[in-house]
């Protein structure tokens, strides 16, 4: 896989962490009982950006790593894709 391959996987990952990781440890102007006016009450007391971004960057680093080791040695190819799905190969004979 080219350099930009990798770097595009990567960006993927890394969005992909944050969705996940946004949602953890998030208080509520409405469970905390402060509410600034105009708001919704749902709305986040305190985002912690600067936290989920480096957790983010940690976790997607890790993944990207294991992809990218994967990839890199073959263990996974659209022939075990296609085996462990039963589907037929779609090679030449």
């Amino acid at each position: 896989m080219s350099i930009f391959g990798l770097f595009v996987v990567y960006i993927l990952i890394w969005w992909v962490t944050l969705f996940a990781v946004l949602p953890f440890g998030v208080v509520g102007q409405n469970e905390k009982g402060e509410f600034v006016k105009g708001s919704d009450p749902g709305a986040p007391t305190e985002s912690k950006i600067k936290k989920k971004v480096i957790i983010t960057t940690v976790i997607a680093t890790v993944i990207w790593i294991a992809v990218s080791l994967i990839i890199a040695n073959d263990l996974l190819s659209w022939d075990i894709i296609a085996d462990f799905l039963n589907i037929d190969k779609l090679t030449e004979s």
